[in-house]
């Protein structure tokens, strides 16, 4: 575990620990080939500096988050923002649906979206993957 990823974890409730925990995990094994770190104070997976996946503590959860969860055709996962993420939020660790989860990690692999141009482009997003 990223030692970064690690720290965050670690300052987090026992129960949210547990949440974060498992999160990591399943996110390291199923995204082999992505990079992850802190980003804007939050452990963020990215492929080739794309931001797939990650999650934070918010105040009475922990939310995981897809940046292009909306195209997933999931209707567990919830729509956040303006753009194509769309979220899942936990409040104990036997909330995660483990086969949810990497299904979901699976199609973040297939279906991107441009985030990391999104600057560039001025706010519009195009279809990577």
């Amino acid at each position: 575990m990223n030692p970064d990823i690690k720290k965050y974890n670690d300052t987090q409730t026992i129960e949210d620990q547990a949440i974060c925990n498992l999160l990591v995990n399943a996110i390291d094994t199923n995204l082999k080939n992505a990079e992850n770190k802190i980003w804007h104070r939050h452990p963020v997976w990215f492929i080739e500096g794309n931001p797939i996946v990650g999650y934070s503590k918010l105040k009475n959860c922990v939310r995981l988050l897809f940046w292009s969860g909306q195209s997933f055709d999931e209707p567990t996962l919830k729509i956040e923002g303006s753009f194509k993420a769309a979220e899942i939020r936990y409040t104990d660790s036997s909330q995660i649906d483990m086969e949810d989860l990497k299904r979901w990690l699976q199609k973040a692999q297939a279906i991107q979206w441009d985030y990391k141009n999104i600057v560039k482009r001025k706010g519009q997003l195009e279809r990577l993957k």
